[in-house]
């Protein structure tokens, strides 16, 4: 079954366009993350909050920025938000710029399964940058298999459909566009980012897990080590969490962080297992 895309525009209503035009305000109530998205951080805010206070000031950095709920949480003035995958990016650029979705996602198999084929059509054409493949990037996202985001050596997209009874879509993102306009975001290689000296950087890799096929590139141990290498040299504030696995926490300790450990909801992940998992929140500078 082959469905024709959704239509995608970037029409912007008067008061939504009022808005994108000012700068991103950080004393309304924070947007909501626009994704599911396994492993965000959002639980974490109570406890980042009281420690980005003291450095409010300063540029928040997210080399590993995934479902954006930090940065939605914290709603810093200046940010830079970057991620390996760059789908994510592409659907946050079009985002910024106040995406619309002109025609209604189902919640149903087949159309699931047709999207994703368009979707990866596009992967395969060159065209993963374009509007129609950030507003398919969306619905596969709140669509698919426990909110899973996985791809194959081709760079396909391979998560099957969820097991949702319902899933409320949002097809217009103009709210969005005020706050994620004033940010940066970028799709590299954490260590080629410009880091500043006093940059605040939360890092969230990939965690030192079974499952790490989050991009086609996959995450290994030696990028553990060349991340926690990197941010350990970062002059500025770290704060950089995985899961609390022994040669984490060792190679952590090495390198001089700090660790506490905090108790982490699994909302969601590849099993469906929902136990809670300890976490590691390594510091540095603060």
């Amino acid at each position: 079954m082959r469905l024709p895309p959704p239509v995608y525009s970037r029409r912007v209503s008067r008061a939504a366009g009022k808005a994108a035009s000012r700068p991103s305000s950080h004393t309304a109530a924070p947007l909501p993350p626009p994704l599911k998205w396994a492993g965000g951080k959002r639980w974490q805010l109570p406890h980042l909050q009281p420690v980005w206070r003291a450095h409010a000031h300063r540029r928040l950095v997210e080399p590993f920025c995934g479902g954006l709920a930090v940065a939605l949480g914290l709603m810093p003035r200046r940010a830079l938000l970057n991620d390996i995958n760059p789908h994510l990016i592409n659907f946050y650029d079009w985002v910024s710029r106040g995406l619309r979705i002109d025609g209604r996602f189902v919640h149903d198999s087949a159309v699931f399964y047709a999207h994703r084929d368009r979707f990866n059509a596009l992967v395969r054409a060159g065209r993963a940058r374009t509007r129609e493949a950030a507003g398919l990037f969306y619905y596969l996202n709140r669509t698919g298999y426990n909110g899973l985001c996985r791809f194959n050596n081709r760079g396909e997209f391979n998560v099957p459909f969820g097991q949702y009874t319902r899933v409320a879509y949002v097809e217009d993102f103009t709210e969005y566009r005020g706050v994620l306009s004033a940010w940066s975001f970028s799709n590299a290689d954490f260590e080629r980012l410009p880091l500043e000296s006093d940059d605040f950087v939360y890092a969230d890799p990939p965690f030192d897990v079974e499952f790490r096929k989050y991009a086609k590139e996959g995450f290994d141990w030696e990028d553990q080590v060349r991340t926690a290498t990197w941010l350990a040299a970062h002059r500025g504030p770290v704060v950089l969490v995985n899961q609390a696995t022994p040669r984490i926490r060792k190679l952590y300790e090495d390198l001089g962080f700090h660790l506490d450990f905090l108790s982490a909801p699994r909302r969601i992940n590849s099993t469906g297992d929902r136990t809670p998992a300890r976490e590691v929140v390594a510091t540095r500078n603060l």
